[in-house]
C-alpha cells in the first residue's frame, strides 16, 4: 500500500463522543506503525429551529432549538495491512458516523 492515504472523516453530535473514537483511532493507527495527522476539527455545523409554542395567537410565544454537528478529519499516511485490519475491528461509539475513503 505504498503511496497510499486513508482519509477518515467523522461526523456526530456530541464532541465528547466524537474525541474519544479519533483518541482510538489515531492509537489505533500509531500502535501499528502508520503516519498520523490530525485529528483536525472542522467547523461545527449550527441548525436552529424555531417553533411556535402557541396553538392559535400570540406570534411572540416561541421556542427555539439548536443541534450542533461536530465533525473531525483524521488522515493516516502510508498505512500498512496491519493498519487497515486493526481499523476495520475497531469498535466505535454507536453516535458516531464514519466515512472513509482511500486517495
Amino acid at each position: 500500500m505504498q503511496n497510499q492515504r486513508i482519509r477518515i472523516r467523522l461526523k456526530a453530535f456530541d464532541h465528547r463522543l466524537i474525541d474519544q473514537s479519533t483518541v482510538e483511532i489515531v492509537e489505533t493507527a500509531k500502535r501499528t506503525g502508520a503516519q498520523v495527522r490530525g485529528p483536525i476539527p472542522l467547523p461545527t455545523k449550527k441548525e436552529r429551529f424555531t417553533i411556535l409554542i402557541s396553538p392559535h395567537v400570540n406570534k411572540d410565544a416561541r421556542d427555539q432549538y439548536e443541534i450542533r454537528t461536530h465533525k473531525r478529519l483524521v488522515d493516516i499516511i502510508e498505512p500498512t495491512e496491519k493498519t487497515v485490519d486493526a481499523l476495520m475491528r475497531l469498535d466505535l461509539a454507536a453516535g458516531v458516523d464514519v466515512q472513509i475513503s482511500l486517495g
